[in-house]
């Protein structure tokens, strides 16, 4: 159950300067993959399928509700960027920056909205939730979520240094405290679940059941001493999760060659591919 408190934003949106190719930008914000729709549906679809401990449920639920207020936020900023933008072709004929301007901006703002946002990225790709990661494992989801925050901090510093208009920047630096608290919030969700002693994840499989060797073993794969190998903070001492040592080795193959043996006369293949037993088999 949601409440809407009367149609206040969470922060101040105001515009000074209205730039139609800057509202296109903010569209990456909203329905792009670092997006507000994005971090909103993934923490609403990982707390309704939440299952263990009640808190953190309520967490992602809180939170994602506040991201539905960022898409309203952004929404309004895209809206306002767009107020007088050029909508004749033979006006801005006459004049480059008007024509430019139109060049700039996403022509469906003006022919599919009457100047207002859209579920989409700056290209004007539709979000389709690919991006949308609820694993059911809390643990997973909440490291999911860090890096939701860090990409969509990312975009919104972006946003920021692309514009001078200091009522944008008060609005995306918002955005920018807010996606640092998240990265904070999910770290330290996952550090009270266990952190790297509840690593790997899922922690309820028993490891004794993978093979020696390597689950902790760092492969290279160059083709002979020449080639330089990353070496670091992976690949020697005490692994990550305090259970095993790391160790790094030249990758050596030992599953052989596979052999899927002829195709079929039933498949759609050249002659040649058929194998002989399926042709007798078809004769008798």
């Amino acid at each position: 159950m949601f409440y809407h408190d009367g149609g206040k934003l969470q922060y101040h949106v105001k515009v000074d300067k209205p730039n139609p190719v800057f509202a296109k930008a903010l569209q990456q914000a909203i329905g792009g993959i670092q997006g507000e729709i994005r971090v909103c549906l993934q923490y609403m679809f990982q707390a309704w399928g939440a299952r263990g401990p009640k808190k953190y449920r309520d967490m992602l639920l809180e939170t994602g509700t506040e991201e539905m207020g960022h898409i309203e936020m952004l929404a309004t900023a895209v809206a306002l960027n767009l107020e007088g933008a050029p909508l004749e072709q033979e006006k801005a004929a006459n004049d480059p920056i008007m024509l430019a301007t139109m060049g700039g901006m996403n022509v469906q703002h003006a022919i599919s909205t009457c100047m207002a946002a859209m579920p989409v990225d700056a290209s004007g790709v539709p979000f389709n939730c690919s991006h949308v990661y609820a694993s059911g494992n809390v643990a997973a989801d909440m490291l999911a979520n860090v890096m939701a925050e860090s990409t969509g901090r990312m975009l919104a510093v972006q946003l920021y240094k692309m514009t001078d208009d200091k009522g944008m920047k008060d609005m995306l630096s918002f955005l920018i405290a807010r996606d640092t608290m998240h990265q904070n919030q999910f770290l330290a969700a996952w550090e009270e679940l266990g952190g790297s002693d509840n690593h790997p994840i899922p922690n309820n499989f028993d490891q004794s059941l993978e093979p020696g060797g390597y689950n902790y073993t760092f492969y290279t794969t160059g083709k002979d001493d020449s080639v330089p190998q990353p070496t670091g903070r992976w690949s020697s001492g005490t692994s990550f999760d305090g259970k095993g040592e790391f160790k790094q080795e030249k990758m050596v193959p030992v599953g052989g060659i596979p052999d899927l043996g002829m195709a079929s006369p039933k498949a759609a293949v050249q002659k040649g591919q058929e194998g002989m037993i399926d042709k007798l088999k078809d004769k008798i």
